[in-house]
């Protein structure tokens, strides 16, 4: 799998014409937006590399994933018809100049932030504006663009944090759904029974194989019996650990391997996406699936940036003096959080001392890797 993976990999298994078919019905699944005008001309200028598989080779990437809670068409029939678009999941992916790591740090929707002026593409633009960080997603997209949204999205990240954004990706309900059931469901083991008729979530405590529709319950469950006390908080913990999930699933299909499971989820993965020209070329998006490949399990870290009550609404937070190291790491392309040194064993401690096992880490308030779902959950 060298070049154009996808392209190389299907040729081997299907032959020319079949990689033509395939080839174009994913190129033309993702809608891909250039809004780099309307994020302004002082920007970094992106580079790109000879090198076959990863045409950002040697470069760190951020990339800003975007769940989109658009309630028409189809997604209607999934989450009831609402006007207007919303975002309650947005998630920067810091993906390691030497792609040794991978870090995927959630932003509540419920985090006051500065909103700036935003540009949309039918020439209107926003004023500046203090709120709630979700709201930036709604007040870009009162153009009716799902991309005019993404923009004021970046912007309003770019703004409150320093992160510079390369990439983003919008996915909606039924995208998500149809990119779990091309992996035949995600293997969850259930803490405790959950009930949200507002989600349409009903789960019995043990382990369960959760379809796209009730995964998709899964992540937005914010209210009901056994999803947390109704904070964005539990609900981040939960999309943390699905997606945790998600890579732990993947990693054991070896989806990089087996052609047609690889072309099956990525026809599903990249339909109901709206993304960045970046990651809308087929070639571009494999190049950066394959060098990353050695980082799946304990190299991909979930975390929600360090929040604490606002001190003007207890019902909304405030990012806190430490998410501005996690955000100044991920700009300067270190680990986005420092471990803790070891304590000195006392004078006169052998060996043998004992050795206190590390705390179970709890999603939506520590971070996580894909190797530490089972453990959250056993």
């Amino acid at each position: 799998m060298r070049g154009a993976a996808l392209g190389l990999t299907a040729v081997l298994a299907f032959g020319a014409t079949g990689v033509a078919a395939a080839y174009t019905r994913l190129q033309t699944n993702i809608e891909s937006v250039d809004v780099t005008a309307l994020l302004g001309e002082d920007r970094p200028t992106p580079t790109r590399t000879p090198d076959p598989d990863d045409p950002h080779a040697g470069q760190a990437l951020n990339i800003l994933l975007i769940g989109s809670d658009v309630r028409d068409g189809e997604n209607a029939d999934l989450g009831g018809e609402v006007e207007g678009m919303r975002s309650d999941t947005t998630i920067v992916m810091h993906v390691a100049a030497d792609r040794s790591r991978v870090e995927l740090v959630s932003i509540p929707r419920d985090t006051l932030v500065d909103i700036p002026a935003c540009p949309r593409s039918d020439g209107t633009t926003s004023r500046p504006q203090a709120g709630q960080f979700n709201a930036a997603f709604s007040i870009g997209s009162e153009s009716g663009e799902v991309s005019d949204a993404a923009v004021c999205t970046i912007l309003t990240v770019e703004e409150n944090t320093g992160v510079f954004i390369d990439d983003y990706v919008v996915i909606d309900f039924a995208g998500f759904i149809r990119m779990i059931d091309a992996l035949g469901g995600v293997p969850m083991c259930i803490p405790n029974d959950m009930r949200s008729p507002k989600a349409g979530l009903e789960l019995a405590a043990g382990t369960h194989v959760l379809d796209g529709t009730t995964a998709l319950a899964f992540a937005r469950a914010r209210t009901g019996e056994g999803v947390g006390n109704g904070s964005d908080i539990d609900r981040l913990g939960r999309q943390q650990q699905l997606l945790a999930a998600t890579v732990q699933t993947v990693q054991s299909k070896n989806l990089l391997t087996d052609v047609p499971e690889l072309l099956r989820f990525l026809n599903a993965a990249t339909s109901s996406v709206t993304a960045s020209p970046g990651l809308a070329s087929i070639p571009d998006l494999s190049g950066l699936a394959w060098s990353v490949r050695g980082t799946l399990g304990g190299n991909i870290a979930f975390m929600t940036i360090p929040i604490a009550a606002a001190p003007s609404d207890p019902n909304r937070v405030v990012m806190t003096p430490e998410a501005d190291q996690v955000w100044a790491n991920l700009s300067a392309d270190l680990p986005a959080l420092t471990q803790p040194e070891r304590t000195p064993a006392p004078p006169g401690a052998g060996t043998d001392a004992p050795v206190e096992p590390a705390p179970t880490p709890t999603p939506g308030q520590d971070a996580i890797t894909a190797d530490d779902v089972s453990t959250v959950c056993a």
